[in-house]
């Protein structure tokens, strides 16, 4: 059984719960495709089998989410479920927000969050963060395409759209938007809508799945990529499935490629004039 199911992971979950959960359905290996927090909801797709193997074709496609900032607040996780260290904060208007949204989109530097999973000696930050040790992060470029002020549910709390590339950090930009603005934020809320072609609309819940119905919600490997299809000549797949290269009129990039039952076969790329498998999934 390989493919992937898109579920609506939901508030108070973790991703590795959710996990778990396909994993004793299927009775196969799973994974996700980039976890959400506990206090986050939406889109979790998670890998069954071999569909894992996609993982670096996927953590970088375009990401949307609906994020709630607290203004006036923080805390040390830069988020509601951490420690409150600051409150009281100017709260900026609207008409403030909207004239510095700008600046948060394209390529920027961004600070993770000390409670993460980035890496520091070896050791996960949120680990370091708990056990009091100092330490810092080194800023990394993400890609925000775009950010918009959607509504205002509280008088100390706005709501966006936030459309981003992977590894971008949504409790950052909270921080960094109201430092901008003179003050501080927290996220309060996070759900994602999107992650590449899986939409919050087609997901579901794992409460609904069971052992008789979860084949109906497994998305097949080969529709979560866009690449073009390549079918090769008996000649061809021999040395393709084989591990050699050969020679392509086709243009560099990645293809996907099945074979002579037209079942799907992996990841193929070609590159300086030579065409070779790159990921074989079946």
């Amino acid at each position: 059984m390989t493919g992937f199911i898109n579920v609506d992971k939901a508030e108070g979950l973790s991703s590795a719960r959710e996990v778990g959960r396909i994993k004793w359905l299927t009775q196969t290996p799973c994974g996700h495709m980039g976890t959400l927090d506990p206090m986050a909801s939406g889109v979790l797709p998670v890998a069954i089998g071999n569909a894992a193997r996609l993982f670096d074709y996927l953590s970088n496609k375009t990401k949307r989410y609906t994020a709630t900032f607290l203004f006036g607040t923080d805390s040390d996780t830069l988020d509601t479920t951490g420690e409150i260290t600051e409150r009281g904060g100017k709260i900026p208007t609207a008409e403030e927000i909207n004239s510095v949204l700008h600046e948060f989109v394209g390529e920027i530097e961004q600070i993770p969050p000390k409670y993460s999973a980035k890496c520091v000696n070896g050791m996960r930050g949120y680990m370091l963060a708990r056990k009091g040790v100092e330490f810092e992060l080194s800023p990394k470029k993400v890609k925000i395409f775009s950010v918009e002020l959607v509504s205002h549910p509280a008088p100390d709390a706005y709501t966006f759209d936030i459309e981003c590339g992977g590894g971008t950090y949504i409790r950052s930009l909270a921080r960094d938007l109201a430092a901008r603005l003179g003050t501080c934020a927290v996220m309060s809320a996070l759900t994602r809508t999107k992650s590449g072609i899986f939409t919050l609309e087609s997901a579901v819940r794992t409460e609904n799945l069971t052992k008789e119905n979860i084949a109906e919600y497994i998305i097949p490997t080969e529709k979560v990529l866009d690449y073009e299809s390549i079918y090769p000549s008996p000649a061809e797949a021999k040395k393709l499935f084989n591990g050699l290269s050969v020679e392509s009129g086709l243009k560099g990039g990645l293809y996907k490629i099945f074979d002579a039952e037209g079942s799907f076969y992996g990841i193929s790329e070609v590159k300086d004039g030579f065409l070779k498998v790159r990921t074989k999934l079946c």
